[in-house]
């Protein structure tokens, strides 16, 4: 059946606890990005880190009349997370107080904006918000929502064999983990953040504090690991180039002693390039460094990246949680790297919990991820053909392009192991082609549903409204207009169709 347009704001999918949103024009995305009242006024949902769910606002507003008018709340996925919070708070000079509402989690602070953004954005790069489901349970309990709709749910919902049946889907994937060493995170970057941190920690003791970000990474990587400089700039480095090996080695004999480790996505977001991974790590080792990846691109059911990994940290909200509607994150810990049983023990405790609700509809749903992901990266490679053969399209990057293809077949579980994701550019302005194309516009990918943005747009706001911002974008190799398509699982002859009607509507500029 060919797509048909979504309007403005509408959940993706049509779900309650949906992670993306309809943006289905170039005006409406700078709207977002700007809070235009017109735009946020019609929005139903959004990716749960940058927009708060109307069930967390509605439970928020409940008991911020318990912290006076003069406070401004934030709920919280645990008290730790909470308490995190206040502690960030104050390293800026401000206070904020801890609460627990019978189970729920939050802090406040005095009502400012300014403080407001930093704990919104502290929360936004940890992965700390409190789930929808949890919000929307202690909302019924409360009798402020009616009870929760019906959804498919693994085991009756019980947390406990829902965590049992992940792991047992996902063990294959690590054969030399056991499958209690598999740990969830609420969401992808909680993962990130918790493997990090206990890092951080640990070479921070023999006396290494940079990190090295390989490439351009997903904001929130790139914030924590600013954040983790923001007292001494020597602590990050940046390598934008992930194929110069050479520049590496460069880094690794001036300053190797006092790099902490590599933080790397493979592939990378969103211009899908793999780096030569197994020599990486074999020269980080060399030095004493630490390697964290994400392969969350195309998935750890894609691309087999432990071997060359001290920690791998991915999304599950990515193809695992196919039908839309959960984030969820996962930590491994390669059990042959120094110390991995306190490096594992560390890890496990800074994660936060993932709500049991969430839990029990991942395990309903990974099931299904081989099949899922096997459709989509079949429907991937036909459309990036066909996508390189266009005359409107200047450029077009995924797993197997020229650039990338080596290195990442050295990581691929199988040859037709691609992902999901396309990234390209047009010939000319993409507002024509962005406004006319049929396919759901919005945030996140790794779903059944098609989901097409302009990832920069979206991501890097402020980088692509200013002259500054647009040198540091083409520094990187990145080119504001380009387009992230998360391809789906709807019949490829009608995904092509809808990308071949609205480029017709953006000739080539020659």
């Amino acid at each position: 059946m060919p797509f048909s347009p979504i309007p403005l704001g509408h959940a993706i999918p049509d779900l309650p606890h949906a992670v993306s949103c309809s943006l289905p024009t170039m005006r409406a995305v700078c709207g977002y990005e700007v809070k235009a009242p017109e735009v946020i006024a019609a929005m139903r949902g959004g990716y749960p880190r940058f927009v708060l769910h109307r069930f967390v606002k509605k439970l928020t507003d409940h008991y911020a009349k318990a912290c006076g008018s003069a406070r401004y709340l934030w709920l919280t996925s645990s008290a730790q997370m909470a308490e995190q919070v206040r502690r960030e708070l104050a390293r800026s000079g401000h206070t904020a107080q801890v609460h627990d509402f019978d189970g729920i989690d939050g802090v406040s602070h005095d009502d400012s904006p300014a403080i407001a953004q930093l704990a919104r954005l502290f929360l936004q790069n940890t992965g700390g918000f409190l789930a929808s489901r949890a919000a929307e349970d202690r909302l019924a309990q409360l009798g402020l929502v009616p009870a929760p709709q019906p959804e498919a749910a693994f085991g009756n919902g019980a947390p406990d064999r829902a965590l049992v049946e992940i792991r047992r889907q996902l063990a294959p994937l690590f054969p030399e983990n056991s499958p209690d060493s598999l740990m969830l995170a609420p969401n992808g970057m909680n993962a990130v953040y918790a493997a990090f941190s206990a890092l951080a920690e640990a070479q921070a003791a023999q006396g290494r504090h940079t990190w090295v970000q390989l490439g351009w990474l997903y904001l929130d990587t790139i914030a924590l690991l600013k954040h983790h400089a923001r007292d001494n700039a020597q602590h990050y480095c940046y390598l934008p180039d992930v194929f110069d090996l050479a520049a590496l080695e460069t880094l690794f004999a001036q300053r190797g002693a006092q790099i902490a480790g590599l933080v790397i996505e493979a592939p990378t977001n969103p211009l899908i390039q793999t780096p030569d991974l197994p020599a990486i790590y074999t020269l980080a080792k060399k030095h004493g460094a630490a390697v964290i990846v994400d392969p969350s691109v195309s998935s750890i059911y894609s691309v087999d990246v432990l071997p060359y990994a001290d920690v791998v940290c991915s999304s599950l909200t990515k193809y695992t949680a196919s039908e839309g509607d959960l984030v969820a994150g996962l930590v491994v810990v390669n059990p042959h790297c120094a110390n991995a049983d306190s490096l594992h023990k560390s890890i496990s405790t800074r994660l936060d919990p993932v709500y049991p609700r969430d839990l029990a509809r991942l395990a309903h749903q990974i099931a299904a991820t081989p099949d899922v992901l096997a459709k989509v990266e079949r429907s991937t490679a036909t459309v990036a053909a066909w996508l390189e053969a266009h005359p409107s399209v200047k450029r077009v990057a995924w797993a197997h392009s020229p650039e990338s293809r080596a290195n990442y077949q050295k990581l691929a579980r199988h040859p037709d192991a691609v992902g999901g994701l396309i990234s390209f550019t047009l010939r000319g302005p993409i507002e024509a082609f962005y406004d006319a194309v049929s396919l759901p516009k919005g945030p996140s990918f790794g779903m059944q549903t098609t989901l097409l943005c302009p990832f920069i747009y979206l991501a890097h706001y402020d980088l692509v409204t200013s002259e500054a911002g647009r040198r540091e974008l083409a520094a990187s190799g990145l080119e504001p207009e380009l387009l992230r398509l998360s391809v789906g699982c709807e019949p490829v002859e009608d995904l092509i169709a809808a990308l071949d009607a609205a480029l017709s509507q953006a000739p080539a500029d020659g």
